[in-house]
């Protein structure tokens, strides 16, 4: 499974461009999981219904299933947040897995950056940063620079980065 990350400051514009990108590896042959990093609490669950009550009650994992899909919800409990290691073996194999956000970890990446945000480019002090995606020119840049809103272009570069251009 071959691994590319979207990082960015919040408001740049990853998810909107992973929503994009998605469809566009799709329709090319590529099976493709995401993992997103929240850096907020967030639940995917609500109060009142059994599995929410499973997890209030104590439980440290609940899983729901039904025929349409299935979710597995986990409690850290206190425990430290799990790293990209220790959550990869719950994914099930596809040949691209995109992660959005986990600006730290060390797996290349592209970075979304749009100058009015008015947050500095993260790509000069990340070496695995391997191109930027922006909607203008990104002069401090010293890896390619490329068109936000070319989907197509951005899924070749990906692909191609990826090794997975001849595959797909």
């Amino acid at each position: 499974m071959k691994i590319f990350g979207l990082v960015g400051w919040s408001g740049s514009g990853k998810t909107t461009l992973l929503v994009k990108l998605l469809p566009e590896l799709v329709t090319r042959g590529v099976r493709v999981s995401t993992m997103k990093h929240a850096h907020h609490t967030f639940d995917v669950d609500k109060p009142g219904k059994d599995s929410y009550e499973h997890r209030e009650a104590g439980a440290t994992e609940v899983l729901v299933t039904s025929a349409s899909r299935w979710a597995l919800m986990h409690e850290n409990r206190g425990a430290p947040e799990p790293t990209i290691e220790e959550l990869l073996p719950h994914m099930s194999p596809v040949d691209l897995l995109l992660i959005e956000g986990f600006k730290e970890h060390a797996h290349d990446k592209m970075e979304i950056f749009r100058r009015e945000t008015g947050k500095s480019l993260l790509q000069p002090n990340d070496p695995l940063i391997r191109a930027v995606a922006s909607d203008g020119p990104v002069g401090e840049a010293t890896v390619p620079v490329l068109d936000l809103n070319d989907v197509p272009a951005l899924a070749d570069y990906i692909l191609e980065i990826t090794g997975l251009s001849k595959a797909a």
